[in-house]
């Protein structure tokens, strides 16, 4: 019997014939890394090969690393296999990762979004024998809202917390949702002030080239008084912390896939709740997964043991993958999508 493409080991996916591995989430040699989250790339590995857009990021998280960029669509052969990065449109710069040895072809999906935003690349979907596929939002009733709809949402919220004399402090995670909320709301409605994890990442993707309206850095001399009608930006794990009190009366909203979830919002103590994930609904993953062409899926992070039996009924050969991704968790801290 052939050596499968990929195979799974202590520290993450392998490919014999090209001696990588893809997010591993131990150190390795050689990682291929789908995107800049912190459960998907890890310190430690001795060399990195990403996409152009996502490398800033990762350097700036992981620091001094070894790494080399490539383009989407760009082949590249190592060892016996060919490999190339397609667009997932998570967050910027994150890709599916497309492996062929000897004919056989294998996708990672890695984190991925079929809905278009105005700031990742669109999603492709990519043909493939074999599709690793997550499945975070893996339930019908995960079915996202429009996101024009979500941003009128967000903007009445904004303005009505203004005209009240309250900050609006609205928790988004600072690698993607903080910059796809600000290339979504109406920035005329008053400044936009950022926690420093938010801005740290506005920063790296503003010395890229991708355009996001300007913000105000808090800091511990910051005073509210001085902007009044702000929202403010923060990492969900500022939310109801010491960090917060500085800005007196507020509205606290999130902005999370699991909003669509009843008593969500109350578990996380938030004043509103804002459907808008950077994960693929229920809708999503299907049609991506019957895009591929696959006939065989593996399934990760999420509701893997339904979704798998979901796709053995529509005729999937479907499999669990156990790994160590974390998706849009529940409990997620500020590293998640």
């Amino acid at each position: 019997m052939a050596i499968p493409v990929l195979t799974h080991t202590d520290r993450g996916l392998y490919c014999p014939a090209g001696d990588f591995h893809i997010d591993p989430w131990r150190p390795v040699d050689r990682a291929l890394i789908t995107h800049g989250h912190a459960d998907h790339a890890r310190p430690g590995h001795g060399a990195y090969l990403a996409t152009h857009t996502a490398l800033p990021v990762m350097r700036h998280r992981l620091g001094d690393i070894t790494a080399d960029g490539i383009s989407f669509g760009e082949t590249r052969r190592i060892g016996d296999a060919t490999v190339s990065f397609h667009p997932a449109g998570h967050v910027p710069g994150s890709a599916q990762i497309r492996v062929e040895v000897a004919g056989e072809v294998w996708v990672v999906s890695g984190d991925y979004k079929t809905d278009r935003d105005a700031l990742s690349e669109p999603f492709e979907p990519v043909s493939c024998h074999s599709f690793i596929t997550e499945c975070t939002f893996g339930l019908p009733v995960f079915k996202w809202p429009d996101p024009s709809h979500v941003a009128e949402e967000i903007n009445a919220w904004w303005r009505t917390n203004a005209a009240d004399g309250r900050i609006a402090v609205l928790g988004a995670y600072s690698l993607g949702k903080a910059q796809r909320l600000l290339a979504a709301v109406d920035a005329e409605i008053g400044p936009i002030l950022t926690h420093g994890a938010v801005e740290a990442t506005n920063r790296v993707m503003r010395g890229q080239g991708i355009p996001l309206p300007d913000t105000i850095p808090v800091t511990p001399d910051t005073n509210p008084k001085d902007h009044p009608g702000a929202l403010v930006l923060a990492p969900p794990s500022a939310l109801g912390t010491p960090w917060m009190r500085r800005f007196g009366p507020v509205s606290t909203g999130f902005a999370s896939g699991w909003m669509g979830l009843r008593g969500v919002r109350r578990r996380r103590a938030a004043d509103r709740g804002f459907v808008m994930s950077d994960h693929a609904d229920w809708d999503g993953l299907n049609s991506a997964i019957r895009e591929t062409g696959a006939s065989r899926v593996f399934v990760t992070h999420g509701y893997t043991a339904i979704f798998r039996r979901w796709l053995e009924e529509q005729g999937y050969d479907a499999h669990v993958l156990e790994t160590e991704f974390e998706g849009e968790t529940l409990d997620a801290g500020e590293e998640d999508a």
